[in-house]
């Protein structure tokens, strides 16, 4: 695609994202997005066929926000891998967070309906239990962490992560202090045990 075409469909997705946020998915048209665009119908549907369509490309960019965020600290070389887990579990906290405030009535939609999220969410959940076991796998090998399976390990911390993202949704975290968000990285990493018990 050329340039200007790049350009057009990044501010249909973002138009259509302000909407789906203001007004929620399934009260948002088509002719709403070609209207608040100031492209017609005909351009709208160059670039997509459907309001599913659209949609999906909303969720791919947000969740491209929350990637980006996640390979900067995956990027440092100046952090050992304990200091890196730390700095990729605030961030992903801090991301979804952003998220969430950023798309009002989309922000439930967005995590929880999996007909028309989970397939997009695919690449990035993919992607991040790649991350997780690379951090953890080079921890074991510099003596950091615990010889475990890293391949489940970073399932089972993906998913706990994950996990985080229904409380933001709910407002439960807005108001979450830095010392709880010490108590739920310390609980991720350590767990509840004074001493860690090998399985």
């Amino acid at each position: 695609m050329i340039e200007s075409q790049l350009r057009t469909k990044a501010l249909l997705v973002d138009v259509a994202r302000q909407l789906f946020a203001e007004k929620g998915f399934g009260a948002t048209t088509m002719n709403d997005i070609a209207e608040l665009s100031n492209k017609g119908r005909r351009t709208l549907y160059t670039y997509f066929k459907s309001k599913e369509e659209i949609y999906s490309a909303v969720i791919k960019t947000e969740l491209n926000l929350i990637s980006d965020n996640l390979k900067t600290v995956v990027a440092r070389k100046d952090l050992d891998p304990d200091e890196k887990l730390v700095q990729y579990i605030n961030v992903r906290m801090d991301a979804v967070k952003d998220v969430v405030i950023r798309n009002g009535e989309l922000k439930a939609e967005f995590f929880l309906n999996t007909q028309l999220v989970e397939k997009v969410r695919r690449r990035l959940d993919f992607h991040e239990k790649n991350i997780l076991k690379d951090i953890l796998i080079e921890g074991m090998d510099k003596g950091m962490f615990e010889r475990r399976d890293p391949e489940f390990a970073a399932l089972c911390m993906h998913y706990c992560l994950k996990g985080f993202e229904l409380p933001y949704i709910r407002g439960e975290f807005d108001r979450i202090t830095l010392r709880k968000r010490e108590l739920i990285i310390d609980m991720l990493m350590n767990g509840l045990r004074r001493r860690h018990r090998s399985f």
